[in-house]
């Protein structure tokens, strides 16, 4: 691991100590087992948010993509649809959504912050629109269970994650796509003259998070038996977080899947201390922009570092 990693480990086993300190019963195995039911479906859509931002881009639409695809689960699971098939529905409608965002970004060059702004709106809004927002609940016993099975005492989407994030490390360790991405984030400019697809890179980057945006509604919906158009309001803010927290430049470039695993674990333990030890849910919002601007201020740490040791002597 780079320094910037260890420090996040660090970091984290200094949260865990003082958490143990003031709530023993918090770093139970019992409670975290039950904590860890909130990180899973962030864990999903933060995973292809990473591989965006590595390639010098970002997707705030991932929010109302996820609220869009459990709103179609809903809907053709309320119209007698079978809950598979719905399932598979609202996944393709996450990868069609992601596919137009990408098709604004790789073809029209539109940049990425204004494209998934406009369908930030737009994504939310057909939500509303088609749910006339109601809450749509009523699904089978087991496609509930989906999300609350265990297997080898992991969750079925704890096992969704770590898949995800074994092929995203594979991506960007093993293949040529990987080595593309980061391309892309170090120099588009140069990138478009080495004779790399980068329109279709971009295209596949942003249909690839709208699919993981399907996989985590699917999995949210089984966990609380419910889809609203409202939901995922902060997810956005949330998978930027953890993607910069775990030293992913926001410029592109650079990041790594352990990084992220790493600021994943540190959001969700220090969310779910503050309102376990205080019950106060109202700081969470103010911890994650701490935690965001702590993210920037090591970030720019270990770059002046970097900077000083690459001075000749």
């Amino acid at each position: 691991m780079k320094a910037r990693e260890w420090t996040l480990a660090a970091l984290l086993a200094l949260l865990m100590l003082y958490a143990w300190r003031a709530d023993p019963s918090f770093v139970s195995l019992r409670a975290q087992a039950l904590l860890s039911t909130h990180i899973w479906e962030l864990a999903i859509v933060a995973i292809p948010m990473l591989l965006i931002v590595i390639a010098a881009g970002i997707d705030l639409s991932v929010g109302s993509m996820f609220a869009l695809c459990a709103v179609v689960l809903g809907l053709l699971h309320e119209r007698g649809v079978p809950i598979g098939w719905a399932a598979i529905a609202a996944m393709a409608a996450g990868a069609l959504q992601g596919a137009i965002n990408g098709w604004f970004v790789a073809r029209l060059k539109v940049h990425p912050l204004l494209v998934t702004l406009g369908t930030m709106a737009a994504y939310r809004g057909i939500a509303e629109g088609i749910s006339t927002a109601r809450p749509l609940s009523g699904y089978p016993e087991g496609f509930l269970a989906l999300s609350h099975e265990n297997l080898l005492g992991v969750p079925i989407p704890g096992w969704v994650f770590l898949c995800l994030a074994m092929f995203a490390a594979l991506v960007l360790g093993r293949t040529v796509f990987g080595k593309w991405t980061i391309a892309l984030g170090t120099n588009e400019s140069a990138t478009r003259f080495s004779a790399i697809p980068v329109a279709r890179v971009q295209w596949l980057l942003f249909a690839g998070c709208g699919l993981a945006c399907g996989i985590a509604a699917v999995l949210t919906v089984a966990r609380t038996n419910t889809a609203k158009a409202d939901m995922g309001m902060g997810l956005p803010l949330e998978a930027v977080t953890a993607v910069v927290l775990g030293g992913a430049k926001i410029e592109g470039g650079s990041g790594s899947v352990i990084g992220l695993v790493l600021g994943l674990a540190l959001i969700h333990e220090t969310r779910e201390f503050v309102s376990w030890h205080w019950k106060l849910n109202e700081l969470n919002l103010i911890v994650l922009g701490a935690l965001l601007i702590v993210s920037v201020l090591i970030q720019r740490v270990f770059e002046s570092r970097n900077r000083v040791a690459s001075r000749p002597a």
